[in-house]
């Protein structure tokens, strides 16, 4: 089989690597090794698939269901193998094999083309965050991920400096990096987060009704990992008359189901959205920009 990538992938991996991409022109050969290695048979590629890695549902040679997910460095995936590792498929995917080859994973499968963003949205939110619950718990000792304050202090730089260039979006840069600020003074705990949790990262399984993938894991305050929900389905909230007034009341509500603070939810849905925007704007997305500037705006 020709693995040939996702045109998602290659637009999405071409906004980070605009001089070109010597992983995704090497990926269908490394792809073929994967397979190879595991004696696995390839079924399909999932399409449109991720951003950020290829995905194929694979059969293992005793024909249990599988997926193979091949990823670049900058996507982390030493650091998603890490989460995965410890979360031991409490609340997210499993893990189908213990020894390690860089960039690839072989995982638990479940239904691809199934996420909870297929339910109605109160329902998708309660199902959502039950399992953001899950995956909240203590890192392990040593633990090998980017703290809250390491991954926001990269971001507010590539913020600063698009703030110097456009002036139209500085001043909501400017409260998104006071909120940083003050959020990370006093944060209230110290948890092993999922780092890029919405509802399309929670699909049906077998094993339990739903649960996670795709981490891009990160330690910090649960209110950080819960902030990115917030936002879920934002291009309905946008053609909404009553948009801003139902981001309000889904802040107050995700914050009291969970037991996380409503001003720091608040505050780092704000950062979240801002940092997203602006790096819309950056990369040629003005639809995307637009709308995650304007939710900003009603917080």
């Amino acid at each position: 089989m020709v693995f040939e990538p996702p045109k998602r992938l290659v637009r999405a991996l071409g906004e980070t690597a605009q001089d070109g991409d010597a992983w995704l022109e090497k990926l269908p050969e490394a792809a073929q090794q994967a397979v190879a290695l595991r004696e696995l048979t390839v079924e399909r590629v999932q399409v449109p698939g991720g951003r950020s890695s290829l995905v194929a549902l694979v059969r293992r040679a005793d024909g249990t269901p599988a997926v193979l997910k091949l990823a670049p460095a900058r996507a982390r995936p030493e650091a998603e193998r890490a989460a995965l590792a410890h979360w031991a498929g409490r609340g997210a995917v499993q893990l189908l094999e213990p020894f390690v080859t860089e960039g690839v994973l072989l995982l638990e499968r479940l239904h691809p083309d199934v996420s909870v963003r297929s339910l109605p949205e109160a329902k998708a939110l309660l199902e959502a965050a039950g399992t953001l619950r899950r995956l909240w718990v203590e890192p392990p000792a040593g633990f090998p991920f980017e703290t809250v304050a390491e991954r926001t202090g990269r971001q507010a730089e590539a913020m600063r400096a698009s703030a110097r260039t456009d002036p139209d979006v500085a001043p909501l840069v400017d409260l998104a990096l006071g909120a940083r600020a003050e959020l990370l003074a006093a944060p209230p705990d110290h948890r092993l987060l999922h780092g890029t949790f919405r509802q399309s990262k929670v699909l049906s399984g077998e094993r339990m009704p739903w649960l996670a993938v795709g981490p891009d894991p990160v330690v910090g305050e649960c209110a950080f990992d819960l902030a990115r929900l917030v936002r879920d389905r934002v291009e309905d909230l946008i053609a909404q008359p009553s948009g801003a007034g139902t981001t309000r009341r889904r802040v107050k509500r995700l914050a009291e189901s969970l037991d996380v603070d409503q001003e720091r939810l608040r505050g780092w849905t704000l950062f979240r959205a801002v940092e997203s925007g602006v790096r819309a704007l950056r990369v040629g997305r003005p639809r995307d920009a637009e709308n995650l500037l304007e939710f900003a705006g009603w917080l």
